[in-house]
């Protein structure tokens, strides 16, 4: 498989964002979901004296990445983690603080190409969809095991899918004559449960259901929700921290953590604001910037990326 296939996402930006933190001699950048290596390798290269920390869950990705990146030598640290264990990592590596961090959500170019994986609705293949394969529950499984009730919670939540209950339905309906192993029946089954005009819009009617397993298999949100404060608390101050995300649930959150650190928090009235209550954060994206339409010409699946940035300018009074 060529790592040169895949296609880093807003690339020039997420460098843009993070240089003016990693200029410095002896900086430390983590590159907190490291897939096939391309942010890494471009973070390696325009920052000749930076160190690198990867994480990725995925065993696969760390191998072919660290093909990739062994040119580097010891500047890149390659860890197989879940990226709210970033805290933990640090501390293991002897890292106090970091000067930058990046996080590309969502699912890997080589989960999405590899068709055994079961992320792509558009091959047939074994309903897996877990990141890391060596532990959890398939998403097989969870559509085989789960009561109705939640798996609709999970459709309308991590889907955002207003058929919800429609596809419940018609699953638990067919898990009962036989369990869920490939994707291709799931498909087929969507397609057929769904009314024709919401067939009409949003691309593959299927999209938004994987989109819900895959998060579910993976507690990709509540991931989500310890490692984005953890990342910010990682940060030097003058540090700096750009996530891109996939869709508006992960948006959302990272967008809730960073409007929290860059606000400020005193009471009303105070004359002077105490250190305490001033902002930790300073915004560096005006909400959530897009990719070009040259990009998503040249890469369509840059089309849904949402870039958020924010620098780390104080310290925390706890």
């Amino acid at each position: 498989m060529s790592s040169s296939r895949h296609v880093p996402v807003m690339l020039q930006r997420c460098l843009d964002l993070l240089a003016p933190a990693l200029q410095r001699p002896g900086a430390v950048v983590v590159d907190c979901t490291l897939g096939l290596g391309g942010h890494s390798e471009a973070l390696l290269t325009q920052f000749p004296e930076a160190r690198l920390v990867a994480l990725d869950r995925d065993k696969e990705a760390l191998r072919l990445s660290g093909e990739r990146l062994a040119p580097y030598g010891e500047r890149a640290t390659l860890v197989h983690a879940v990226y709210d264990e970033l805290p933990d990592v640090l501390a293991r590596l002897g890292i106090a603080r970091v000067q930058g961090v990046l996080f590309d959500l969502g699912v890997s170019s080589m989960q999405l190409d590899e068709a055994d994986r079961g992320f792509a609705y558009a091959q047939d293949a074994p309903l897996d969809m877990r990141m890391d394969q060596t532990t959890g529950i398939s998403a097989a499984e969870v559509l085989n095991t789960y009561p109705p009730g939640e798996l609709v919670r999970i459709l309308r939540a991590y889907g955002e899918e207003k058929q919800a209950k429609r596809i419940v339905a018609a699953v638990v309906r067919e898990r009962a004559k036989e369990p869920f192993s490939n994707s291709a029946r799931l498909v087929e089954l969507i397609r057929d449960a769904l009314p024709q005009a919401a067939k009409r819009t949003g691309g593959n009617p299927a999209k938004r259901t994987f989109q819900a397993l895959r998060i579910e298999v993976n507690g990709e949100l509540s991931v989500l929700e310890r490692a984005i404060p953890g990342a910010v608390t990682a940060l030097a101050v003058g540090g700096r921290i750009a996530v891109l995300s996939y869709h508006s649930l992960e948006d959302r959150l990272v967008k809730q953590v960073f409007a929290a650190g860059a606000a400020n928090t005193a009471p009303p009235g105070l004359p002077v604001v105490p250190e305490q209550y001033q902002p930790r954060l300073k915004l560096l994206t005006r909400g959530a910037e897009l990719p070009t339409e040259e990009e998503i010409a040249e890469n369509r699946r840059a089309a849904p990326a949402r870039l958020r940035g924010a620098e780390r300018i104080r310290e925390s009074i706890e």
